[in-house]
């Protein structure tokens, strides 16, 4: 397989465990959001940042290219740990990753790097290593914009991002009351426009909105809609993103569970390890087709 495929489908793994915010421009309905919403989405950002872990399953489809399904558990105290496995569905993407030897994955996440294991028949084509490492400093150095992308997904990750996207945004409403996992949870739902985007009220630094904003526009998406339940204890207990792209509808949905779970993930063995800038530049997996 030539480089360029490594790098694409390098890319692609990456970017299908991140699990954060895929965050794009639109329209902004008319009316806004009301103060008591998003005072009560400002007291469930604070309580799941305090919260500082959880268990997450979630499925992502994106038109014709993708689908998936994941399960793990994520840390937030000391920038992003924990583990995800990872199940490609369906899809041409998923197709390729196939084609690979690899049809599901292991995920760890550190503070400076995401780890991805493949298969044992992706290892004999990539040098007899089944680790690929994805540093975010070098992911951020990507070249056409989708490296910058993915360095911001795989560091903003964690659920309360999605809570202070919707403050940022600004345009949030109550839907009502409904179950998830068995127990009560306010709906909210809200679309982000990225001029509308500030930082005052959602608890964003300068830098993570600039961030955010960064992803909306590199996301090349024209709508987005996010919809949050919060439960009794002002923890977000379920997500759904949803938005039109140039390559179809995507659709993000994912529940949280076991807040302040401990959680300990550590980096694989160096030996069985490669790091992905050096596998995309050697050619990689060149018995792959």
């Amino acid at each position: 397989m030539r480089s360029t495929t490594v790098r694409r489908l390098g890319y692609v793994a990456t970017a299908l465990a991140a699990l954060g915010p895929l965050a794009a421009c639109g329209d902004t309905p008319g009316g806004g959001g009301g103060g008591g919403s998003l005072a009560a989405l400002r007291s469930a950002e604070r309580s799941t940042d305090r919260a500082e872990s959880v268990r997450v399953r979630s499925t992502l489809s994106y038109g014709k290219a993708l689908s998936l399904s994941s399960y793990g558990a994520l840390r937030w105290d000391d920038g992003v740990t924990g583990h995800l496995t990872i199940r490609y569905t369906g899809g041409t993407l998923a197709a390729a990753m196939r084609k690979a030897g690899t049809s599901s994955l292991r995920a760890r996440y550190l503070p400076d790097a995401y780890y991805a294991r493949m298969s044992d028949t992706f290892a004999r084509r990539a040098g007899g290593r089944h680790w690929i490492r994805y540093a975010y400093a070098d992911l951020a150095r990507g070249g056409d914009g989708l490296g910058m992308y993915l360095k911001d997904q795989m560091s903003n990750t964690t659920p309360n991002q999605s809570v202070k996207m919707l403050l940022a945004s600004g345009d949030v409403r109550r839907v009502g009351a409904e179950r998830v996992h068995g127990t009560v949870a306010t709906h909210y739902r809200g679309r982000v426009r990225v001029a509308a985007l500030a930082g005052r009220d959602s608890g964003l630094s300068a830098r993570e909105l600039a961030a955010l904003k960064r992803q909306l526009d590199q996301a090349e998406v024209s709508t987005e809609t996010v919809d949050l339940w919060i439960d009794h204890r002002n923890l977000l207990v379920k997500k759904v993103e949803r938005a039109d792209t140039a390559q179809g509808s995507l659709v993000s949905t994912a529940h949280y569970r076991d807040y302040g779970v401990r959680i300990a993930a550590k980096a694989p063995p160096a030996a069985d390890t490669q790091d992905f800038t050096r596998l995309a530049r050697s050619g990689g997996i060149g018995g792959a087709r």
